[in-house]
């Protein structure tokens, strides 16, 4: 038995291990693509000089280094690490986690504990990691892909500092790439065009990039090149139509709202398509119908918000590709729905009046007077309660007594809006007898 266990035997490469895995940076100085986090000045190489790690929160996409980063903190810094995902593990696994990061700490030794889409967790599961950051027993690193003040309890935040990764540029993408090559001990036998496709296609994702260069070795007959259109046939995967950070990005998602804007559903459809099959971010396109609902819709359909909303939420119950549709009926229903940019206006012009007369009082009469003081200097004096009227409509003046009445909302005659305009114009007339009345 002895025989099998050889200490001078070198220790072989596993079988079929991903080029991803095999070049995974060494050392900090070897991420690429983070240097605002590890480059000579950056956030984690100040904070391993000082000898002084905190908890932290990584907010970025797939493929820009989350997991080798938190390892690489782990090496530099001589601490432990352990590492848990949010999908697969419950709170029997954090129990088990924390156990062994107190005994380690007992016997001096501290933990960090990386935990892998960690907005997964839900907000007691959050809440467990509390205890054991405050009092040191691990340095917690989380790893997400949604923002953080959104999916994260706001006192995990409060104990971690949120570090934003970047998706990787073409010329990281590009490092990566010659980094392969020379591991591998050859180029990749793509022409210029089809190299820059192939950095199109990873997206950003180093960690894609990676996999689809291993894709074109196998594939490669001996001296064969592959140009953009054999690439894309032995991957089977198109090129993004346009750079997500880029012109084409906006072009279509102004297409897109103009549409909208104006009531065209059918062009809006075609732009709302072209980019999801450009890869888009179905959230985005989520976010914008929304901001399209308030900007153009506004109280002219109120359920236009409502539908706008419901979409994001049937997205993320169904995903992709059967949650898409309810972004195409949300374009739609917008599309047709009436036009009103009335709200949007009017908040403008209120915005506008507050920077420039934000500093004026509002009148007493509308104050609370909660001290004998404030009773003595008239606060709330004269208010009547407009549920105390007739019609439970007072027409009591609400503006700064040196502003005056200022009309910023003017509903159009179109859709609810309609409806609207004509309550105003009767409170309107209302304010006025009342007025004429007190005056009298």
């Amino acid at each position: 038995m002895a025989d099998l266990f050889k200490a001078d035997e070198p220790e072989k490469e596993p079988p079929g291990r991903p080029l991803a895995d095999r070049l995974r940076p060494a050392s900090l100085a070897e991420v690429v693509g983070q240097e605002h986090l590890t480059g000579e000045d950056g956030a984690l190489t100040r904070m391993i000089r000082s000898g002084s790690l905190g908890s932290m929160i990584f907010w970025g996409p797939p493929g820009t280094g989350k997991t080798t980063v938190a390892r690489l903190l782990a090496g530099e810094t001589g601490l432990t690490f352990e590492q848990l995902s949010a999908i697969f593990s419950g709170v029997a696994d954090l129990k088990k986690v924390f156990e062994m990061a107190r005994l380690r700490r007992s016997q001096g030794r501290q933990t960090l504990l990386f935990v892998d889409e960690i907005h997964r967790f839900n907000r007691a599961q959050q809440d467990s990691f509390l205890p054991v950051m405050e009092d040191g027993t691990v340095i917690l690193v989380g790893a997400t892909t949604e923002n953080p003040s959104f999916e994260l309890n706001a006192a995990l935040l409060s104990r971690a500092r949120v570090l934003v990764f970047h998706s990787l540029g073409e010329e990281s993408i590009e490092r990566l790439l010659a980094r392969a090559e020379e591991a591998e001990g050859k180029k990749l036998p793509l022409d210029e065009e089809a190299r820059a496709v192939l950095i199109r296609m990873s997206d950003g994702d180093g960690r894609a990039a990676l996999t689809l260069a291993e894709e074109v070795w196998r594939a490669a007959k001996s001296k064969e090149v592959f140009d953009a259109e054999g690439l894309q046939r032995i991957v089977q995967r198109r090129a993004p139509i346009y750079d997500k950070g880029q012109d084409g990005h906006y072009n279509l998602i102004s297409a897109l709202h103009k549409s909208v804007r104006g009531s065209d559903p059918d062009a809006a459809l075609y732009y709302l398509a072209r980019m999801f099959d450009a890869g888009e971010d179905p959230l985005y396109l989520g976010r914008r119908l929304v901001r399209m609902a308030m900007e153009d819709i506004g109280l002219a359909d109120p359920q236009a918000l409502v539908v706008a909303n419901a979409a994001k939420d049937a997205y993320d119950y169904l995903g992709s590709p059967e949650g898409e549709l309810a972004f195409a009926e949300a374009t739609v229903y917008l599309a047709t729905a009436p036009k009103s940019n009335a709200v949007y206006t009017a908040f403008k012009g209120a915005m506008r009046a507050a920077k420039e007369k934000g500093s004026l009082l509002p009148p007493k009469h509308i104050l609370n007077a909660p001290t004998k003081l404030m009773k003595e200097e008239s606060y709330g004096k004269g208010y009547e309660y407009d549920h105390d009227t007739p019609e439970a409509f007072s027409g009591q003046d609400y503006f700064p007594e040196k502003m005056g009445r200022q009309t910023f909302y003017d509903p159009p005659e179109r859709g609810f809006e309609r409806e609207i305009r004509k309550r105003l114009e009767y409170w309107a007339k209302l304010r006025a007898e009342r007025s004429k009345d007190g005056g009298s």
